[in-house]
Formats: C-alpha cells, structure tokens, sequence
C-alpha cells in the first residue's frame, strides 16, 4: 500500500511538488486546490491538457468533469506516478517548449504553478496558442510577485525563473494572442485569516520558521500549529479580482482569438 509519505520520497518533494496527505504540506496543497475548485467549471466536457501536472491531483480533479485530460511532465518518476495513482488521466513525458499535440487539438489549457519555472514564457505561451482551438482558453495560476518577492526582480526560489506581477501576466498572455477575460487573484479567506492573527501576523511565516534551516524531514513542528495547518481546506481561501497588487497568487483566464 502507497502512503503520503512514501509517494512524498518517490517524488522528491523540494517544496516546490505539492503533495495531497501530508499534514506539513497541507496549506500549500489546499492553496492550489482552491485555485483547481474555482476553474473547474472551465473544464467541463472538454478537453484538457494540463501542461506540468506534477503529483497529478489536479488533473485527477480535472477529469472528474472533462470529457479528457491529457497531463505532461518533464520527470519520469512523476509521470509513472500520475499513470498508476490516476487511472482517469492520460499521461506523457514532455518538455513544455514543444507540447506534442496536434494544432488547434485542445479546447483548455491548465498550467497551474508552473510558468514562473520556465525560461522561455513567451515560447511557451506561444505554444499554448497553437494547440488551443479558436475561442479555447488557457487558465494560468502563479505566485503575484509582488507578494511572493517583493523587495526584487530576482526570485529567491531557487526553483523559479521568473516571477510575474499581474501586469506582466496579462502582458505576456495578450503578446501571445489571448484575450485576457478574467484576472483574480488568491487571498487567504476569513477562516486562513483568524490562523494569521493567532500566529502573529501570518500562519505562512508560522510555517516557515518551522522548516527554514532544517534538513527536509527533520523539522520539529509544534503540535498546535500542525493541527491548525491539516485542519485548513479549500474554504480558507478567496479568489476575486479585488485588490489584486496584494493578493497570494494570480488567476488568469485567457481566450484565445
């Protein structure tokens, strides 16, 4: 039997491989969830490729209402893991710079947390703009850079190439040929933000004075704040186009014309 946490070993968690069933992780994983809960409607009876669908839980949740999900990743161990664990899901290797789907083949693309990993946006987004069919949409969620890092234009994740503010999203989506329809952003919602007032400001700095400076596994979490951090669900969070210099993450929706 597959536990979270021997699917956590096999998939080289770093952080940046949000995990479902691992108590530590579960903010991170619910954050994203809530952004695949709101853009589900969007999938419904179509096609989908998800490009970097990592652990695959997102693409799992994706095909519970499309009519196919097609799910990339460049790591070989992820996509054998995506195979086994989500039977409902259609799985390849792929580098992003090239999507090996026919022209104007697919009616979404879901590209969730993934654009601030990439080198080249623009190719990338081009590429997206070519497998869509005309009026299909792109649906794109990444960190607001001017929250995520805001004291820089260098992320200091080392596993992002580029941040994006929300204008420099709109801007690279509309270079590329869409027509942005909506642009929200993720705040934490009133459940989340009684959590940041208990800790003092913010239940993610909670978090990160926990594991910053620990080797991965071996930090000591303090058994009040785990209960608070497992307990957090999809509900905790907000998405909507308010404030949105100030929010966690961008949401876009984009058509392509």
């Amino acid at each position: 039997m597959t536990t979270p946490a021997t699917r956590a070993e096999a998939l080289h968690l770093t952080g940046e491989r949000t995990v479902p069933g691992i108590p530590e992780e579960n903010y991170w994983f619910r954050r994203h969830e809530a952004a695949y809960a709101a853009l589900l409607p969007y999938c419904a009876n179509a096609t989908v490729l998800e490009a970097g669908c990592g652990e695959g839980y997102g693409a799992g949740l994706i095909a519970t209402t499309a009519r196919r999900v097609l799910a990339l990743d460049y790591d070989v161990p992820t996509t054998e893991h995506v195979a086994r664990r989500y039977p409902g899901v259609s799985v390849s290797r792929a580098n992003l710079a090239y999507l090996p789907v026919r022209d104007a083949a697919i009616d979404v693309v879901a590209n969730f947390q993934v654009i601030e990993h990439l080198w080249d946006q623009s190719g990338f987004l081009a590429e997206c703009h070519r497998v869509l069919r005309p009026g299909g949409r792109i649906l794109v969620t990444t960190p607001n850079r001017l929250t995520f890092t805001p004291d820089s234009d260098t992320p200091l994740n080392p596993f992002h190439t580029r941040e994006l503010a929300p204008a420099e999203l709109a801007g690279l989506l509309t270079d590329a040929g869409f027509e942005v329809e909506t642009l929200h952003g993720l705040h934490h919602g009133a459940p989340v933000r009684k959590l940041d007032e208990r800790y003092g400001g913010s239940i993610i700095d909670a978090q990160l004075d926990v594991v910053m400076g620990e080797l991965p596994g071996q930090a000591v979490w303090p058994e009040a704040l785990l209960a608070d951090v497992a307990a957090i669900d999809v509900h905790g969070f907000d998405i909507h186009g308010d404030d949105l210099d100030a929010s966690l993450d961008l949401v876009a929706v984009a058509v392509r014309r």
